[in-house]
Parts: structure tokens; C-alpha cells; sequence
């Protein structure tokens, strides 16, 4: 049926939401959830992290000294070995002989060849390098008899960090903020009640080089500057594998300290140590400086003085570009835990990525020593990388998304040499495993990991995503397409392989095989459990449906029709997803034949909900019963499904909140953030390993992701159709304002004593709106600019929208005399 607005007209959105003259402001809401701490913060994992998306500091607190540690997403041991290329081979090659391998084997690896050809190819892998490169360190001590660190707070709304002492009997803050504008960290000390320039405690300033720098790396360049109050070191970084410099390729960092000109400030014994009088007015800034060697500055180049006015200039545009960045979007939940667990998240990813800097790998842009350094800290695109960017969409931080775009532009050659040289077939191959360094053959080549076909279309899903959650075809175009054609382009030709379809298979579709099960399996003999697995059915689905809707957007159909040709027909002979039958029904597996039992890592079994996007509240009743079950059977280990396995039950709307809220204190970290941890023996790990093992490594930047699970509680719009609040509690009150949708829109809505009270809806590419109506079937009415028609079709309201319109959705209920109503 059609119906029209009412006619009242709206202001121009101008990014605010009120109901009752009530505003939500997410910067007042961010600035009660700090992290703080009543006591020394001595160690890394009990620091405040502190960065600008490029470089992170961690600031810790010992009881004689403020030591901060730098790290920087740019800065890494550049060196890559790159051995055994002829040796390895090609697919085909190394296919025939695995088909050899009897199947009654228990593992390939019994096979004498192939684990010599299994070391072989991970030979490059097990070198320490490439791996983030730690920056260095700032201690500034103090005299424990007179000096007495309180604790810190680190404020979510600006980025500063306070630390508490009590000097002489007298409490002081210090602030330590990170500028967001340069790599640069200002430190300034205040009278704690009067707020102005405090006597510093500090005796003692120095620079420490990481102690695990490699010794084979050029020794740093030191100085003390006792006239310009200034400490740097600079360390450089050879692309050399012997740590020989002198090449174009190489690149350096140089981290240094300067006091203001005339402290007291004496060079002492050490190479990189001043000792300090007491003065008042105490401020400080360290800058990093990263990039070329031959760009970055000696350690006798002087960086500007520090001041008070020069802190506070900087500190004002910090506390601006937090401002902004809290504007995008902000919740207010009656649920205190899940709320601050959203802000304090959205901390974290706005300091760890921005699109200038390298995209983060696991541990982002913190370390010290080893941390950081495990898996070369390098990108996993078995859901890892992806991961934290998921956040980036529905929290309306689209921007934040460019650094991973840079990522797929960055391997997207190796990716598509692999596809040519090891495959001989069309497109581009991703990679199992990349690093932000050059790259001439795939890093991890080993068959038991490197042969997951789903990395494939999952490094490209998010540009499809990009495109839909902001409908710009210019980025469309120019970064999105291209990847997203040579995806397609390698599937299609993977599963026309004659060996991926024929009379062998008793029908006539396409198959996906031989592939590896993510975290599962390895190759097996018989490759019994390497065809049709679930995850690569879902996303390869995923990634057809992408290519043919960006055609569409970009009116490619008669240039590509080629290609689109073969995906439909591959599409119209496509395996079903495998299922088994447990003690709960149908359930998915990841694989035909495998125990509904079986123990994950990777959440396989509920792929097709996400991240394939094919089942969910919108499914027909027999495939969301499937799904379901899948989801409750699940048994998971843990380390990888913190936020992949509950944003899925979020999809469903079967989320249990609050094991999802005792879940995430289990993972929690002093320092606010959620580390991976075990769940389960008796899939890879068992009755004696460390359930905490993987706590020491560093700060897993992935879980940075966990308000993209609150947001799928609090709004969905992945099927193109906006639903509001499905796995919300009746009798909790939730607000939430700028939400992104598919379609561009921008999403606010308030619910209240079970209901929803209002929405407000701005579309920011004209789109058409589609919106689950919110009030099941009673009457609902729009306001708008202008008397667009709106239509009600089932339980979906439809209306197009012009560019820049702002549309408000109340129950019809509450309309005021006169206004027109469309619904039933």
C-alpha cells in the first residue's frame, strides 16, 4: 500500500539527535568510561595506550620512573627472506604428487618428501623478521623518598593521560598526551587543585633502544645535546638480510627528547642520559621520526622547543580532531558494561590505524621487546586482518577502512603474480600471510595453510562492503574493483579446473578443491576434509553477488559480460553448504563428512551467517533454523571468536548479552583491551596448555572490533534493510545516533519501555530507504522535506530519498493532530 508524509518539514541534518530537547552527546559519554588505575602501572599489559593511528606509545609506571615505550605502524625490521623460490613449484605440480599419497595415511606429513617439502617452503617464515621494529624508550626518574606515583587515568574523550604522585606531601598530575597531527608525545607536570606548573620531581631523563634490537643491525647513532636540552637516537633499518646498509630500499627511525631551551639539564655517563634539576614548569616532547634512510634527520638536527603554550596549542587540536572523531557516532546504553565497552574499543582502533599510516598488523602499533613480534605480527587474512576494520562501517569511521584498501593495493602484485606463476590461472591469489615490506613471492607457501581458497574473496569482501555502506562509485572504481575483478577471476577459473568438477563427483556443479578449512585439518590424505568447505561456499557466493552488483553500479554488464557469464553459470551449479545431524538438529560443518562435534578454532560453522551474509533474522524459517542450531552446537576453543562468533549470534538475534559481557571480562587485559583466550580443550589444544598463552604477546588488535557486536544488537542492515534493535533487552533502554547503513544512510533511534520511541534517518547518497517497520505492522508515520511517496510492503517500509534529506519515523500514535499516517 502507499501512503504519504505528513508534510512537516525538518531542518538540514547537521549531525545532532534529540528526543524530549534531550540531546546524546558521545563525547560526554566517552568521558565517563576512563581507564583508571589506583596504583603503579609497571608493566607493558598495564600501561595506557596512547597514539595518532601511525605511532602508539604505552605509558607505564614504576615506582621510581615513568617509562613510555614507542612503536609506530610504519616501522618495521624490513628484512624478508625470500629462499627456495625455483624449489617450490607449481599447484599442479605438487597436486599430482599429493593425490599419490595413499589416503589410509593418518597425516601427509607421513609422507618423507612432503615434510621435507613442508620445511622447505616454510623455511622464510621461520626467520625473525620482518617484524614491527619497537622505537624505543623515555624514562624519566624520581627520588621514591620525596616522589610517590598514585596511579593514572587515561581520558577517552581527548587522549591524555594522567598521572598522579604525591610530591613532598603535595599531589601533581602529569599529562601525557599524543599529538594527533605529528608523531610527537608532550609531557607537561601541574599542581594537581591549582592546575599550574608544578616543581618537577624528575632527577633523571633518558632514551633506551629497544634491548632485543637485532645484533645484527647497524649500531643506533647517539647524542646528548647539553645545550639544546635535547636526547635522540637514531637507528637504521637495512633491507639487507646480514644487516649491511647502503641501499635505496633501506629505511630508518630516529626518536628524540627535548626539554625546553635553559633546563637544567646536565649530560651524565651514560650515552643517552641527562640528569635533571628541579625547576618549575616541567614539559617535554618526544618526536619519532620514521621513513626513508636517506630522509630521516641525523641525531644532530634539533626538533623545536617545547613550552608550555607550544603544549597546550597541541593539546587544543588533539582535544578538537577527539571531538571529531567522537561526532561520527555514539551510543547511550543503559547497560553500563556494553557501553563502555563500546567507547573504550573505539579508543583503541582510533589510535592504533588512520589511513596515512601502514594498516595495522596483529598487535598494531604497540611493542617492546618480543611483544608484538609473534606471527611476525604480520597480516593473517584468515579473518585477523579483517577483523578489526568490521567496526569501521556500521560506527561511521568508513575513513579508517582506507588503510586496509592500501593493504589489498600493497600485495594485490604478489597476489596476482602467485595466481599466474604458481597456479597459471587468471586474477589474483591473496595471500595466507603478508607483511607491510616488499614483497616478490608469497611469505607463507606451505600447502596445510597457504591452499585456504577463502582468503582469497574474504581480503576483498570489505571494498564490496565499502561501497555499499557509502555508495561511492568513485571509490568503486578506483580502489575496489579492480581487487574484486581479479578475485572473481581466480575462482572462476579454480573451480572450472577439470579436477573440480565431473563424473567423479556424481553431479554437475562446480566444486572448490582442493582447499584447506580455516585453523582445521591442514591437508588431509584423500583430501577427505579439503572440498566444498563451508567458509570458502559462503564467501566465493559473497564475492560473485559483489562483482555482479558492481557491474551493475558501474555499467560494466556489456564490458564484462564474459566474465559475468561464467559466474552465473557457475553460480547456477553451486555445491549446497555441507550439513551433518546433531543432537540439535540440522547444524552447518565446515565440511561433507565432519563430526557436528567437532572443536573449532575459526568459527566455520556459522560462516554462512557471517561474515557470508546468507543467513539471518531475514532467512526463510527452514534455513534460520539451521542456522541457529549451528550456532547453539557450536563448541569453539577460543583465541578467535570473541567478536566473530558473537557478532553472528547478534546476526540471529540470539546473543546472550550477558555471557557475552562475562566473556569479554574473562579476555580482559589491565589496560582495558581484550587479549585471545582459550576456552576449550579437545580440538588443538589440550588439558595442560596455557589458557592464557597467547595474553603476553601483545595487544590483539582485532578485538578492537567488539562495538560492531553491540551495533548489530542495537541495528542491522546487511540484507540491505534497516532493522532496529534485534537483540536488545525489552526492558533496557538503549539510544544510539549515526549508526551507518547500507545504502549510506546514517541511523539514530531510541528505544524505551520496549519500543521503539523514534528513529531519524539521513541519506547521504539518495538512495532507496528500506526499513523494517519497527512498531510490527501498526501504523507508522514519516516526516520529511517534501511528500514523497512511502510505501508499506509486509512488515518493510519503502520511500526513495533525495541526497542530504533527513527522514524522522515516529509510531503513528504519537503523531500530532493532522499529521498523515502510512502503515496499518
Amino acid at each position: 500500500m502507499t501512503g504519504y508524509c505528513s508534510g512537516v518539514r525538518s531542518s538540514a541534518y547537521r549531525g545532532g539527535f534529540s528526543y524530549g530537547g534531550q540531546g546524546m552527546n558521545a563525547l560526554e559519554r566517552a568521558s565517563a568510561h576512563a581507564l583508571r588505575r589506583d596504583k603503579p602501572a609497571a608493566t607493558f599489559f598495564e600501561g595506557a595506550l596512547l597514539g595518532n593511528g601511525g605511532m602508539g606509545a604505552v605509558v607505564t609506571t614504576r615506582p621510581d620512573a615513568v617509562v613510555i615505550h614507542f612503536g609506530h605502524n610504519n616501522v618495521w625490521d624490513i628484512r624478508i627472506a625470500e629462499n627456495n623460490r625455483e624449489r617450490i613449484g607449481t599447484f599442479e605440480d605438487l597436486f599430482a604428487r599429493l593425490k599419490e599419497i595413499p589416503s589410509h595415511y593418518e597425516s601427509l606429513s607421513d609422507e618423507p618428501w612432503y615434510k621435507e617439502y613442508v620445511a622447505m617452503a616454510g623455511e622464510n617464515y621461520d626467520f625473525p623478521y620482518p617484524r614491527p621494529m619497537p622505537c624505543g624508550s623515555l624514562l624519566l626518574g624520581f627520588d621514591r623518598r620525596t616522589t610517590e606515583v598514585l596511579g593514572h587515568t587515561l581520558r577517552l574523550e581527548n587522549g591524555r593521560c594522567e598521572i598522579r604522585f604525591l610530591i613532598g606531601g603535595r599531589e601533581a598530575t602529569l599529562d601525557v598526551f599524543a599529538d594527533q597531527r605529528a608523531d610527537r608525545l608532550w609531557i607537561a607536570l601541574r599542581d594537581t587543585e591549582s592546575g599550574e606548573p608544578d616543581i618537577s620531581p624528575f632527577n633523571r631523563i633518558r632514551l633506551l633502544p629497544d634491548p632485543h634490537t637485532p645484533k645484527e643491525l647497524p649500531a643506533c647513532e647517539r647524542l646528548v645535546d647539553e645545550a639544546a636540552g635535547q636526547i635522540s637516537f637514531r637507528q637504521q633499518l637495512p633491507s639487507d638480510i646480514e644487516g649491511r646498509g647502503g641501499s635505496i630500499k633501506d629505511k630508518a627511525f630516529r626518536l628524540s627528547v627535548r626539554l625546553p631551551s635553559g633546563a637544567n639539564f646536565r649530560a651524565s655517563g651514560s650515552e643517552l642520559e641527562a640528569a635533571l634539576g628541579r625547576e618549575s614548569g616541567f614539559v617535554a616532547c618526544v618526536q619519532l621520526d620514521e621513513g626513508a634512510d636517506s630522509a630521516v634527520a641525523g641525531t644532530a638536527e634539533t626538533i623545536a622547543a617545547p613550552s608550555p603554550d607550544a603544549f597546550e596549542a597541541a593539546f587544543e587540536a588533539a582535544r578538537e580532531d577527539w571531538a571529531s572523531f567522537w561526532s561520527r557516532s555514539g551510543v547511550a546504553l543503559e547497560d553500563e558494561f556494553l557501553e563502555r565497552v563500546w567507547y573504550r574499543n573505539l579508543y583503541f582502533f582510533h589510535c592504533s590505524v588512520k589511513p596515512e599510516a601502514a594498516c595495522p598488523g596483529l598487535f598494531a602499533n604497540w611493542s617492546y621487546g618480543r611483544i608484538g613480534s609473534e606471527w611476525h605480527g604480520d597480516y593473517h587474512m584468515n579473518y585477523n586482518t579483517q577483523q578489526p576494520f568490521w567496526v569501521a562501517f556500521s560506527s561511521n569511521h568508513v575513513d579508517k577502512h582506507l588503510a586496509y584498501v592500501s593493504m589489498v593495493d600493497h600485495v594485490l602484485p604478489v597476489s596476482r603474480r602467485w595466481a599466474r606463476e604458481y597456479y597459471g590461472l587468471r586474477g589474483a591469489y591473496f595471500p595466507h600471510s603478508a607483511y607491510p615490506v616488499e614483497m616478490t613471492m608469497m611469505p607463507y607457501p606451505v600447502p596445510h595453510w597457504g591452499w585456504e581458497i577463502c582468503e582469497t574473496p574474504w581480503t576483498v569482501q570489505s571494498l564490496w562492503w565499502h561501497y555499499l555502506y557509502t555508495m561511492d562509485k568513485d571509490f568503486l572504481a578506483a580502489r575496489a574493483f579492480g581487487p574484486i575483478k581479479d578475485a572473481v577471476l581466480f575462482m572462476v577459473d579454480y573451480m572450472k579446473r577439470p579436477d573440480a568438477r565431473g563424473p567423479e563427483w556424481g553431479d554437475d556443479n562446480y566444486h572448490i578443491y582442493p582447499t584447506v578449512v580455516p585453523e582445521l585439518y591442514e591437508l588431509t590424505p584423500g583430501f577427505r576434509r579439503n572440498r566444498d568447505c563451508i567458509v570458502d561456499l559462503t564467501l566465493t557466493k559473497f564475492l560473485f553477488r559483489a562483482f555482479e552488483g558492481a557491474c551493475e553500479a558501474l555499467g560494466l554488464e556489456k564490458e564484462e559480460a564474459e566474465l559475468l557469464g561464467e559466474v552465473r553459470e557457475i553460480a547456477g551449479r553451486y555445491p549446497e553448504y555441507p550439513t551433518a545431524e546433531s543432537e540439535r538438529g540440522t547444524v552447518f560443518v565446515s565440511v561433507p563428512g565432519e563430526d557436528p562435534e567437532v572443536v573449532y578454532n575459526v568459527p566455520n560453522g556459522i560462516a554462512t551467517v557471517f561474515p557470508g551474509e546468507d543467513h539471518g533474522l531475514h532467512s526463510p524459517p527452514e534455513q534460520y533454523r539451521i542456522a541457529v542450531n549451528s550456532y547453539l552446537n557450536h563448541r569453539n576453543e577460543g583465541g578467535n571468536e570473541l567478536v566473530f562468533l558473537n557478532l553472528a549470534g547478534a546476526r540471529l538475534g540470539r546473543l546472550d548479552l550477558e555471557r557475552f559481557k562475562r566473556q569479554i571480562e574473562y579476555c580482559m587485559l589491565p589496560n582495558g583491551t581484550c587479549t585471545d583466550m582459550l576456552l576449550e580443550a579437545g580440538g588443538r589444544y589440550s588439558d595442560t596448555t596455557p589458557f592464557d598463552y597467547m595474553a603476553p604477546m601483545g595487544v590483539w588488535f582485532e578485538n578492537f572490533a567488539l562495538p560492531a557486536v553491540v551495533n548489530e544488537c542495537l541495528m542491522q542492515s546487511y540484507n540491505g534493510i534497516v532493522r532496529l534493535f534485534p537483540n536488545w533487552p525489552v526492558d533496557k533502554r538503549a539510544e544510539f545516533r549515526t549508526l551507518r547503513a547500507v545504502g549510506g544512510f546514517l541511523v539514530s533511534s531510541v528505544w524505551e519501555g520496549g519500543q521503539v520511541r523514534e528513529m531519524e534517518i539521513v541519506s547521504e547518497a539518495g538512495s532507496k530507504l528500506e526499513v523494517y517497520n519497527p512498531w510490527n505492522g501498526a501504523a507508522a508515520l514519516c516526516m520529511r522535506d517534501g511528500c514523497a511517496p512511502f510505501e508499506l510492503e509486509g512488515d518493510v517500509l519503502r520511500t526513495e530519498t533525495k541526497a542530504g534529506e533527513k527522514l524522522r519515523l515516529v509510531p503513528a500514535a504519537n503523531a500530532e493532530p493532522g499529521e498523515e499516517r502510512t502503515g496499518t
